[in-house]
């Protein structure tokens, strides 16, 4: 509980940092031109390896782009390392990444496309105590809406296929950006089974 609590107190610490710059919307709009290829005009993807960004909390797109562009910068020693994400990060100013997250803050998700999956949705309100998988629901949400507040990223109707590599890559560790490491922890436990129950679920949820 103790490392619970200082978890979201380091969460509400970077969403501050993040918000340093205030984010436009409107402006945002026209910025957001160069992401429409992958993830849509109003940022609902409909490739599936790529994410919705339609929804998603303005605090947590900020960080995540921050994130990409300091995986380029310091030759992928830090922050959240992708190539063509990084690229596309480099060209964005501190106003920039605020005002093309709050566009796709202010858009609304279309449904996902995953399954109601029974173990998918056993894992993810009450976690596999046996195998020290923590429940999704206390970070993310009964309905998967996160909590922005803490840096907890939405994940209902979110793209399964998305989600599912992402849990893969938190597995692995080539993707290590998670705050305190909670999610490579929880996800060093899953079966492929599970994380691919666990997507199909978490895509359902509305």
């Amino acid at each position: 509980m103790k490392k619970f609590i200082i978890t979201i107190l380091l969460g509400l610490s970077a969403v501050a940092t993040a918000n340093a710059a205030e984010g436009n919307a409107e402006a945002g709009k026209g910025k957001s031109a160069m992401c429409a290829a992958c993830h849509g005009s109003d940022g609902n993807s409909l490739v599936p390896m790529y994410p919705k960004l339609a929804g998603q909390s303005a605090s947590y797109l900020v960080k995540q782009l921050a994130e990409f562009k300091l995986g380029m910068t310091s030759g992928g020693k830090s922050g959240r390392v992708d190539p063509v994400m990084g690229g596309m990060a480099m060209t964005l100013s501190e106003q920039d990444m605020a005002d093309v997250s709050a566009f796709y803050a202010s858009q609304k998700i279309t449904a996902g496309s995953g399954n109601a999956d029974a173990l998918g949705k056993k894992l993810y309100l009450g976690g596999n105590a046996e195998m020290e998988v923590t429940a999704c629901v206390a970070c993310h949400g009964i309905n998967g809406k996160g909590m922005p507040n803490a840096g907890f990223p939405a994940l209902a109707s979110q793209n399964a296929d998305y989600l599912k590599i992402q849990l893969e890559k938190f597995r692995n560790g080539t993707r290590n950006n998670d705050l305190n490491g909670m999610m490579q922890g929880v996800a060093a436990n899953l079966t492929d089974d599970e994380i691919a129950a666990l997507s199909q679920y978490m895509s359902s949820l509305k």
